[in-house]
């Protein structure tokens, strides 16, 4: 079975979120399958400002999509995925792919259909014998819809199935109706309802609707956004499509986000002492006070109300009354930047705020804390919970898509779990939660240990993903025959 995985982000060339590490990694496990998996994805400006470029061999030159307006020709660029033997190729035409933000919001439309319609080229040209288009968020979703419409009649393209993995539902690619004619696709699509959405042009709703089988990043968020309160208007069209629709829950490379051998930790993680030791060296290295009885609660993320930011900011002065220092690393709304800061510089022996994308600190921080807080609005898969799991920091979720689908609720009676969590989103349920996991971990010592084994004992690798897709890829290779 021959792949192609399409994605606008892969780690580690760009990443803007999760879906890079999952195109990064997913397509590795595919290939240890039995699979042949290819990785398609645009050769970003700023990947020749931090890769060795020379490392990437010329496969194609001079190359024209097909349907797009915008003619301009493009090159294929081959290399590697890093440590293993799967393909990928990068579509560069320095005219379109320059900008230093990769989602950059000017051209975004053009710059996305065009990546679109070159992958289809590129497929064509270069691995003509594909069975399977894998296609990620919007920015990939007028793939599915090139093939319906205009590339109907193409014999080469018209047999490859085509599967679309919904990363956040809450991103679908709105734009005026007179995009279409950029795209070289035809007007009847928004005029009979196939794309329109209130007016605009739906290019997420496109993928949904011609792409042969769809998927979420976990089982429980596949059954929320078919409601109206996490479909974010499409809940309709995917409750149509629900015979169609699977969640797959994200691993995580367990090559990468190895305890034992990580090397941006400070010390390799094998039973609590270990941990402890992490924990002191991170209070030293965010010059927090080295307490042996302060729980470490932190928090990894974008700043924004999706993560829960708001419920935190609400509820964190009523934590910081125990005994808790506090961490946070991430970026995003101004107005959270500054409460934060300004909480840092009201309680500096008990709060460490860092405003940076860093994944050097990152990995520190899920090393050494004691807690992890996720009490995300809602949350498609998450990752955070799971690094979190990996380091033996015990998650503080609120149970939500794949949150609820990766952290157990502790049990002292059966000491089963590995984590704690709440459902109704508000900051007294954050708070009473939270409050519990510092009450394990300052008067429950024998149960946190408990908890800190079962979390480094659950398993999220990549393994069982890659089983399911394949069997995803074969269901949407049977719509085909």
């Amino acid at each position: 079975m021959k792949i192609a995985y399409v994605s606008y982000e892969v780690s580690p060339y760009a990443k803007a979120g999760g879906l890079a590490d999952v195109a990064g990694a997913l397509p590795i496990y595919l290939k240890k399958m039995g699979a042949e998996p290819y990785v398609i994805m645009p050769f970003h400006k700023s990947i020749e400002r931090n890769f060795d470029v020379s490392q990437f061999k010329l496969v194609k030159e001079n190359l024209m999509p097909d349907s797009h307006t915008y003619k301009i020709p493009f090159s294929v660029y081959q290399g590697y995925l890093p440590n293993s033997e799967v393909k990928i190729y990068f579509i560069k035409t320095d005219k379109l792919f320059d900008s230093k933000n990769i989602y950059e919001e000017e051209n975004i439309f053009l710059k996305t259909s065009f990546f679109c319609d070159a992958s289809l080229k590129t497929i064509k040209e270069i691995e003509s014998d594909t069975d399977v288009i894998n296609i990620n968020d919007w920015h990939t979703s007028l793939i599915p819809v090139y093939l319906k419409t205009n590339y109907y009649e193409d014999t080469s393209l018209r047999k490859i199935a085509t599967v679309l993995t919904i990363h956040n539902i809450g991103y679908q690619g709105l734009f005026e109706p007179s995009v279409l004619a950029t795209a070289g696709l035809p007007s009847y699509l928004f005029n009979m309802e196939a794309l329109e959405f209130y007016g605009k042009v739906n290019i997420l709703k496109g993928g949904i609707m011609f792409s042969d089988v769809i998927n979420t990043v976990s089982p429980t968020y596949a059954k929320e956004i078919q409601t109206k309160e996490y479909g974010f208007g499409l809940d309709g069209i995917l409750k149509i499509r629900s015979e169609d629709l699977y969640g797959i829950l994200n691993g995580i490379d367990y090559s990468v986000y190895n305890p034992l051998t990580d090397p941006h930790i400070f010390y390799p993680i094998k039973t609590y002492e270990d941990k402890l030791k992490n924990k002191k060296k991170l209070q030293e290295y965010l010059n927090l006070p080295q307490k042996k009885s302060a729980t470490i609660v932190s928090f990894i993320g974008r700043l924004y109300e999706q993560k829960g930011i708001d419920l935190i900011k609400n509820m964190i002065k009523y934590l910081l009354l125990t005994d808790i220092q506090f961490v946070i690393l991430g970026t995003g709304n101004e107005n959270y930047e500054g409460f934060f800061k300004s909480l840092e510089n009201e309680f500096p022996q008990k709060v460490s705020i860092n405003i940076t994308f860093d994944t050097d600190l990152a990995q520190k921080i899920y090393a050494g804390s004691d807690i992890f807080l996720m009490p995300s609005r809602y949350e498609p898969c998450g990752l955070g919970q799971m690094y979190s799991m990996r380091y033996g920091t015990i998650p503080v979720v609120r149970y939500t898509g794949g949150l609820e689908d990766t952290v157990i609720e502790y049990d002292p009676i059966s000491k089963v779990g590995t984590g704690f969590g709440f459902y109704e989103y508000n900051e007294s349920e954050l708070l009473m939660t939270s409050l519990k996991a510092v009450y394990y971990h300052q008067k429950k010592k024998d149960d946190w240990k408990i908890l800190f084994q079962n979390c480094m004992g659950a398993d999220f690798s990549y393994d069982k993903s890659a089983k399911e897709y394949l069997e995803l890829y074969k269901k949407a290779m049977s719509k085909k025959s």
